[in-house]
């Protein structure tokens, strides 16, 4: 709530009714507590597959452009291979899942 914040809109209502919870979260002050909020999320939104966090100095997220929310598929060497659009409606890991599979030639 006292970073990046939805607050009462009307995208924060509806992500909350998709979500089936809503929460609100201070701005990790720690890696530890970054992990903490990415845990709640992926157990709350339940899209079955692993999240991985910036540190919070935001190295990544800076690099890639990934605000407000982005999704990225890098290759064994560190090539993007999939970027997507700009979240929340560039948001689309059914897009990512179809990318993962065609990298992986299970498509």
């Amino acid at each position: 709530m006292d970073g990046w914040w939805f607050g009462g809109s009307l995208v924060a209502r509806f992500m909350a009714r998709r979500a089936g919870a809503v929460f609100d979260i201070d701005d990790p002050k720690s890696i530890e507590e970054r992990r903490q909020v990415a845990d709640r999320c992926e157990a709350t939104l339940g899209y079955g597959y692993p999240t991985y966090v910036d540190d919070v100095d935001d190295e990544v997220s800076k690099a890639f452009a990934a605000k407000p929310t982005r999704l990225y598929l890098l290759d064994e060497e560190g090539r993007v291979i999939y970027h997507g659009g700009l979240g929340p409606w560039g948001f689309n890991p059914g897009k990512l899942e179809r990318a993962i599979e065609e990298h992986l030639g299970v498509a």
